[in-house]
Formats: C-alpha cells, structure tokens, sequence
C-alpha cells in the first residue's frame, strides 16, 4: 500500500548516515558507549568490527560528523596522505593494498595524537599481515563488536525504510519480511527498492505472497515452495 496521492520519485540513491537514522540497541550499546568516550580510547585508536550491514560504516560518518573527523577507505589508502587536524575515521581498513601505507599512518597518528576510529569485519588482531611492526599495533587497538541485529532493531529499520518510500503494507507482512530475510540493513534496504518498484510497475498491494514472489531469489528455498514457514523468533509466524 501507497499513501493516497502520493508519487514514489527515484531520489533514494543510497543509505543514508544522519545520526537520527541510527537506532541504539543492545547489539551496539557497547560502540556507542566507545564513540561517546574518545578521549578514553587507549593509544587513540579503537576498532569497531563486525559482518557487513551492522552499522559499523554509519558509526562512522556519525562519529567523524561529531568531531570533525577526516572520513577515508582503507582500499584508496596509499603512501602516506597529509594528516588532517582532528582524527581519522577508516572504512573497509582491512581492506589496504599496501601495508606499509597502514603502519606509516598509524605511526604518524599516533605520534599527532590524532584519534583513529576503525572498521572492518573482523578485529585487528586478526588481519592477515606481514609486516611484525603492523602486526603487532593491530594487536593493540582496542576493538568493540558489533553483534547481530535484534528483531527490535530490524523492525524499525524496516518501518523507516518503507515510510521513506510512503510504502505501508500491514503489519503482518513487515513481521514475515523482518523474520524471513537476511538479517542485515542492506537485505531489507534491497528488499523494499525491489517491492517499491514491483508494486508500481504491477499497480499491485505488497502482500505476503506477493513479496514472496518479487524477492525469491533473497529467500530460503523454504520460504517460497509452500512449504510449512518456520515461527517468528519472537512468537507464531503472521501470515
């Protein structure tokens, strides 16, 4: 279902990382307590790990908007780039090319007592390098877990991501999408473009079987062979 009226325009290119799109829940409690706490952060620096689509990339342009942090990708990291003023915030920083680009940029924060926040899917001490002096600062830098997303915060990701599209199916249906797709921001984020565009071009109501039909591929084979569907982690499946 559409809101009466009004049209879906193709304005939304990517997620997006206003401090106001992010919700706290018990699965990021312990970043957020770290990034409010920079200062405390042991040698200045502090990791944030996890699989992709927990937040780790929104954590970060939150925290680099706050205090005026340089935001760079550790896949375009090369040489040493001129130090900004107040800290640096990398993404993907597992991803490096080069690692004595790495070791040279921490060094040369360390010695700015510049702050660097970083985030990659798995913690420091466990990226695979050469380099023992590399090795042996990744083993140092404090890192925080981000864990699995709770069905709380699944649900009000899902709410926010159809509201932007003025898209609002039935409560039932937001349930059997939350329990049965991937448990990520980016599953439900390719889930509702593609139900956004299906129901316009069909002029059709997003429905249970309706969705099941537009994101099959997103699915377990399970969920779309008419077979008996697995309850809600949080109680008896709405069909």
């Amino acid at each position: 279902m559409r809101g009466t009226g009004q049209l879906s325009l193709p304005i939304f290119a990517g997620p997006r990382y206003a401090v106001t799109d992010f919700r706290e829940a018990p699965s990021n409690a312990d970043a957020l307590a770290w990034l409010r706490r920079t200062p405390d952060w042991p040698n200045h620096r502090l990791a944030l790990w996890g699989e992709a689509g927990r937040g780790k990339t929104h954590l970060l342009h939150i925290w680099a908007t706050r205090t005026g942090a340089s935001l760079w990708s550790g896949a375009a990291l090369s040489a040493l780039p001129e130090l900004p003023p107040v800290g640096i915030a990398l993404d993907d920083a597992d991803a490096f090319a080069d690692e004595t680009s790495l070791l040279h940029l921490l060094n040369a924060a360390g010695e700015a007592r510049l702050p660097v926040l970083l985030a990659a899917r798995a913690p420091p001490s466990r990226w695979p390098v050469r380099l023992p002096d590399l090795a042996s600062r990744l083993r140092a830098i404090t890192a925080v877990e981000i864990g699995p997303p709770e069905d709380t915060l699944l649900r009000a990701l899902l709410a926010r991501l159809l509201a932007e599209r003025q898209l609002r199916p039935p409560e039932s249906v937001q349930e059997w999408l939350v329990v049965r797709l991937p448990r990520s921001a980016a599953a439900l984020r390719a889930a509702v473009e593609r139900l956004d565009a299906a129901s316009l071009d069909q002029h059709r109501n997003i429905t249970v079987p309706f969705a099941a039909h537009v994101l099959a591929d997103l699915l377990a084979p399970d969920e779309i062979s008419g077979t008996a569907l697995p309850p809600s982690r949080d109680g008896p499946a709405l069909l």
